[in-house]
């Protein structure tokens, strides 16, 4: 992965580490700063949400358990401002609390202990998905059916004036549905696309996210958009007041 943004090629990417075990933290940052990215860090949860509101970040990886303010707090926090990515590193690997993290926002998440390769591989991925948000004309907002516009470079859409406040994960969800609005998709072709992981029975990230989103329009007023659930495949995006 070129540690560069795809729309700046000599501005590095930059990373907010926010990790109270202070060898793991130099251990990350050392590695990601070898990578070329521009790379902060803290060991407070309270002092990592005032430097991602105050700076502009394309990562945040965010511990769960910290001083100050705990991880799922700040990514609360962080998401009524902010569609910054964030990867969650916990050594809570329930399925409550992978799901808990999600809910509120979380791009992914990664169960210490952790292999810096295994990084590597989740942080790219990521970058990818964000560079290609990012880069899909963003000059030139994409205006669809119902006055609904799909914002690439603020990861957004907008109805009749009001910002729906997507996180980049819902964004991606919404605007790989509307390509295939009508069109029924498998929850292990929206993982691969959305999430880019393997679906999992026991996975149930996607749903979650699928909720935010119905949320999330609803409260926008986009009523004539609705996501619907295919018994025994997956999402399909009904556009009931399109022409």
């Amino acid at each position: 992965m070129n540690p560069y943004h795809s729309t700046d090629p000599v501005s590095p990417a930059r990373i907010l580490i926010v990790e109270d075990d202070l060898e793991l933290g130099a251990h990350l940052r050392a590695h990601l700063s070898r990578r070329g990215f521009e790379v902060q860090s803290t060991s407070r949860g309270d002092r990592g949400l005032s430097m991602a509101l105050q700076h502009p970040l394309d990562l945040v990886l965010l511990d769960i358990m910290l001083p100050g303010e705990n991880g799922l707090d700040v990514l609360a926090h962080l998401r009524r401002e902010r569609g910054t990515p964030v990867i969650l590193m916990s050594a809570l690997g329930a399925e409550q609390d992978r799901i808990t993290g999600f809910s509120q926002g979380a791009d992914d998440y990664l169960p210490k202990p952790f292999s810096l390769a295994e990084l590597d591989a989740r942080m790219d991925a990521l970058l990818r998905r964000v560079a290609l948000d990012r880069g899909a004309n963003p000059a030139r907002p994409k205006t669809v059916e119902l006055a609904l516009t799909f914002d690439p470079l603020a990861r957004d859409v907008v109805f009749n004036g009001r910002k729906a406040g997507l996180t980049g994960s819902e964004f991606r969800l919404l605007t790989t549905l509307h390509e295939h609005a009508g069109e029924p998709l498998t929850k292990a072709f929206l993982y691969q696309q959305v999430l880019h992981r393997a679906y999992t029975r026991l996975d149930r990230g996607l749903d979650v996210h699928v909720c935010n989103l119905r949320r999330k329009l609803a409260a926008i007023q986009a009523n004539e958009l609705q996501i619907e659930a295919v018994r025994n495949q997956g999402y399909v995006l009904v556009c009931s007041g399109a022409a």
